[in-house]
């Protein structure tokens, strides 16, 4: 079981787990160096990669210049 545990995530699973749209997903990859890898046409992630970019702030980082 511990091999299904460390699959690799879609952008709706890892959207899911961090409580966010697929949409806030894809700007964090464009926008904010979301860990993400290309594979064919889809991004995929692993669960470990975003939980250390979290913990680094790089969700913290959202467009403030849009809000102002």
């Amino acid at each position: 079981m511990a091999e299904i545990e460390d699959r690799w995530l879609s952008v709706d699973e890892i959207g899911k787990y961090l409580g966010v749209s697929s949409d806030t997903v894809y700007r964090w990859i464009d926008k904010h160096a979301m860990p993400a890898h290309r594979m064919g046409r889809l991004w995929k992630f692993e669960k470990d990669e975003v939980e250390e970019w979290v913990r680094k702030g790089g969700a913290s980082q959202e467009d403030n210049k849009a809000h102002r």
